[in-house]
């Protein structure tokens, strides 16, 4: 009569174990991780891209934001024009809604191929890049100038490619 008893009570434990397994992987399969620049990050892109501007004597402004587009880092250079932190602003959620810079934003629009960056009120205008690390974006830096994009992969560089 033991062995009839233990037999099921092996079988229940069993199936507790397998019950809890199942629940703890269902719940990892709802959640993802996520890569978050750091607000030391984005002020190194900034201290980069400006270190930049300097040596190739232009004067910008910039910003930087999360995957989220919240803005984790902005700075406009002395002298910077008045609406320039809000075109870096601009440009910056551009490349970060479209994941790609926004010299090929623009290229797309004047082309006719794509208009949707217009409508949906986005900037297409060069001077931003989205910030991809492992092949995640995990955020943007927009740059007042035409020539932003520059500026914007040398910070990249300077900050991510050590």
């Amino acid at each position: 009569m033991r062995v009839s008893y233990l037999i099921p009570l092996t079988a229940i434990v069993a199936i507790a174990f397998a019950t809890e397994a199942s629940a703890q992987a269902s719940a990892q399969a709802m959640v993802r991780e996520q890569k978050v620049i750091s607000s030391a990050g984005a002020r190194a892109m900034v201290d980069a891209c400006t270190a930049w501007a300097e040596h190739n004597h232009m004067t910008l402004a910039m910003s930087v934001l999360d995957w989220a587009g919240n803005e984790v880092e902005s700075h406009a250079m002395e002298g910077a024009a008045a609406n320039s932190i809000d075109t870096a602003l601009l440009k910056a959620k551009s490349a970060l809604r479209w994941r790609r810079p926004t010299s090929e934003m623009n290229k797309i629009v004047r082309s006719g191929q794509n208009l949707a960056p217009t409508f949906m009120h986005d900037f297409p205008q060069p001077g931003a890049l989205p910030i991809m690390i492992d092949g995640e974006v995990i955020g943007a830096m927009g740059v007042s100038s035409g020539d932003g994009e520059k500026c914007a992969q040398a910070a990249i560089d300077a900050v991510f490619k050590k």
